[in-house]
């Protein structure tokens, strides 16, 4: 075999049309080889002896895409120096584009013999784990254009590749639960038809299922677990892991971008699959340990700030030049349209604290890929201090907690809910405006995978996670949910009546709220967990989204909110409300006013009221502050949002000085959305009664006393 120099850039396997570059990063091996796996099980091994800047380094004519590798590090094993090095274990390419196999679970692909974790083990782990690929690089992509959508048109779905399709009853077997499942015109389809324009995919990373959980028959579902940065999920793939996946999954970028769809990865680069001073070798550890992971004060252990074992170190620059390689090849060679991070405040750890100045938020910052793609944080880790909703860098948007706690709250009936409700619903300016981001840096969510179901939120009032096998000691235990009278499923008419019109408050007021909106796969057709609130070892039906065969009301009513939405500016303005400062002359209506059912305008006394949880929300679409693409006006129609959130039938009265006549667009007490123009018809000093825990929703035209001539708002009582 002919073994050339190379070069040491691009670090991973990099395919030329002729043969490949291998080059990979490690400060503590003394010697690496590089092995090429055969399907006979033997292995040839080549010598890395090229070296720069710690970078081994080797071209070989001839070693084409399909390729099977991984690596074998020479070198010091001293956990008492934190130094992890055994040529046993075959490694795992941390830039590897594809993976092959599967982790086998037993002492072999651990670096220790069990029960004696400071000697080394001399067991080889080949036949056990999983290998890197070579892959071919050229796809064609046609016209492919990102769909570019902006913030502010944007309704972000959360799905799983696998839960999302696996049920779908249009999709053929085989193509259930992969990529090519994403490109099929039923799921793109559906998505459309919802008003989806950026979906976003739970960790599609290469992932290892925990040894425990196999052991126990179930596996890591979620993915939140990854241990290839750079290579799509294998088992997601319906026809082949020796690069077929990467093929298959820019299959479905471009498809969804065909239909006008954003694809958005929920990334994990806090923590690797390889856990804690206990855990498998695999890749990194094996490595160069101390480069990749934060260790403690005693080197043996981590540093865990995220719940799994280990933390990436972030101020290591071989990290960070790993993570922005990752999240560059994902927007540069797989066009995704952006990223969420899993707990994201761990990122932001250079030392102990939480930084937001430190050095990943500068690299991103600056970088010319990266820094134009959507940025997505989840605002907390484990870790002191992690909880950090809304203290990210003015180029991020985050999910929004806070949002997510007050909503539940005030549907579920809790007081002194309502001051907060109104900064939740006006898009959070108490976060993000003081850094001078706007409020569509508020991701807004009700539910996520992480958590109850939309249904199970109004079904449960605890969690029912005994088949995680950890006796119901897992997952969140304060959910803020209401089961409406009963726990679980049901038969009584109206504990069901309840929880239907529960779940339409939460879809509407998501979708009547300022901010990016984040629906919750399968939300929309009321899909159970069956009370598992952290069902991310539960690969089955407890998961999988259970498709309607003739679609539901729920449906029907979240596809009408959604497109209300899209429809209308007044819902996604892209700077937050002026309130009465916004009036130019003495006679114009402010851009948003506040009422109480009765009419009047509310007053200090009526915020701070325990049990108050009603109220009038006045938009003023002829007031929009901000202008259009070309720097026209944007006017839109105005609208009331009627809140009754108390657990009594009440009664509204439609402001007077607000125009009219107005028209009933939406109303949560009904089983069905309202069909356009149908609505009831309603006038200034009219009364509405609204059933207990109901909403509606009034719109008129613009031009309609919209305040350019004389009217003002005056009190009703």
């Amino acid at each position: 075999m002919q073994v050339w120099p190379g070069e040491a850039y691009p670090l991973g396997a990099t395919y030329d049309g002729a043969g490949t570059n291998f080059a990979v990063f490690s400060e503590a091996a003394d010697r690496i080889e590089l092995c090429l796996l055969h399907d006979d099980g033997s292995e040839t091994a080549v010598e890395l002896r090229e070296n720069d800047a710690f970078v081994r380094h080797a071209y070989l004519p001839g070693v084409m895409p399909g390729q099977r590798y991984g690596f074998r590090v020479h070198g010091p094993y001293a956990p008492e120096r934190g130094l992890r090095c055994n040529a046993a274990k075959l490694l795992l390419d941390p830039y590897a584009r594809a993976v092959c196999g599967s982790v086998r679970w037993g002492e072999e692909v651990y670096g220790y013999p069990f029960g004696a974790p400071e000697k080394r083990s001399d067991l080889d782990s080949a036949a056990h784990t999983m290998t890197s690929v070579v892959i071919n690089p050229y796809f064609d992509w046609g016209e492919d254009r990102r769909p570019r959508t902006e913030y502010h048109r944007t309704v972000i779905y959360e799905a799983h590749v696998k839960g999302l399709t696996m049920r779908h009853p249009a999709l053929p077997g085989e193509l259930r639960g992969t990529y090519a499942a994403l490109a099929h015109p039923a799921v793109i389809e559906h998505l459309a038809e919802l008003g989806v324009t950026t979906l976003e995919l739970m960790p599609v990373h290469q992932f290892v299922h925990d040894h425990r959980l196999v052991d126990m028959g179930l596996s890591n579902y979620w993915g939140y677990n990854t241990i290839g940065f750079f290579a799509p999920h294998n088992a997601y793939a319906s026809w082949g892991e020796r690069g077929q996946q990467v093929l298959e999954f820019k299959s479905a970028v471009r498809a969804l971008h065909e239909a006008g769809i954003e694809v958005i990865l929920d990334v994990v680069y806090n923590h690797t699959a390889e856990g804690n001073h206990l855990g498998p070798t695999l890749s990194f550890r094996g490595l160069d340990n101390p480069s990749y992971y934060r260790l403690a004060d005693d080197p043996r252990y981590y540093t865990d700030t995220t719940g799994t074992g280990n933390s990436l170190l972030m101020r290591s620059p071989h990290v960070l030049q790993l993570i922005m390689d990752s999240l560059r090849y994902w927007v540069s060679e797989m066009h995704v349209d952006g990223f969420r991070f899993d707990l994201a405040a761990t990122l932001a750890r250079q030392f102990h604290e939480v930084d937001r100045l430190s050095s990943f938020f500068d690299l991103v910052q600056q970088d010319p890929v990266v820094s134009q793609v959507k940025l997505i944080a989840e605002p907390w880790d484990v870790g002191e201090g992690g909880y950090q909703v809304g203290n990210f860098p003015p180029l991020w948007t985050e999910w929004n907690g806070k949002y997510r706690d007050t909503v539940r709250d005030l549907w579920r009936g809790e007081p002194r809910t309502l001051a907060e409700f109104a900064s939740r619903l006006t898009g959070s300016s108490d976060l993000y405006q003081d850094d001078g981001r706007r409020p569509l840096a508020s991701i807004n969510f009700v539910t996520c995978h992480d958590g109850f179901t939309l249904h199970d939120l109004v079904a449960y009032d605890t969690k029912h996670n005994e088949a995680n096998g950890e006796d119901n000691r897992d997952g969140e235990s304060h959910n803020r949910s209401w089961n409406c009278g009963a726990e679980g499923e049901s038969t009584d008419p109206a504990v069901l009546e309840l929880r239907a019109r529960q779940m339409r408050n939460f879809v509407a007021t998501l979708m009547l709220s300022q901010g990016v909106p984040m629906l919750s796969h399968g939300d929309e057709f009321a899909r159970t967990q069956r009370g598992n609130n952290n069902a991310y070892c539960q690969d089955s039906e407890v998961s999988w989204v259970e498709w309607p065969k003739d679609g539901s009301d729920l449906l029907e009513f979240t596809r009408a909110m959604v497109w209300l939405r899209r429809d209308h500016p007044v819902f996604r303005r892209r700077r937050f409300f002026h309130g009465p400062s916004a009036a130019g002359a003495r006679d114009e209506l402010s851009d948003i006013v506040w009422f109480t059912p009765r009419g009047a305008e509310m007053t200090p006394r009526d915020w701070t009221s325990a049990q108050v949880g009603a109220l009038t929300v006045f938009l003023n679409g002829s007031a929009i502050s901000e202008p259009g693409p070309h720097g026209e006006r944007i006017v839109d129609d105005s609208f009331l949002l009627l809140f009754n959130a108390s657990p009594k039938t009440l009664e509204f009265v439609v402001p007077l000085g607000l125009g009219g006549p107005w028209q009933v667009v939406a109303d949560t007490a009904l089983a069905k959305a309202v069909a356009p123009g149908a609505g009831t018809k309603v006038a200034a000093g009219d009364r509405l009664t609204l059933v207990d825990r109901s909403l509606t929703v009034l719109q008129r035209p613009p031009g309609a006393g919209d305040g350019s001539g004389a009217e003002r708002v005056r009190g009703a009582s």
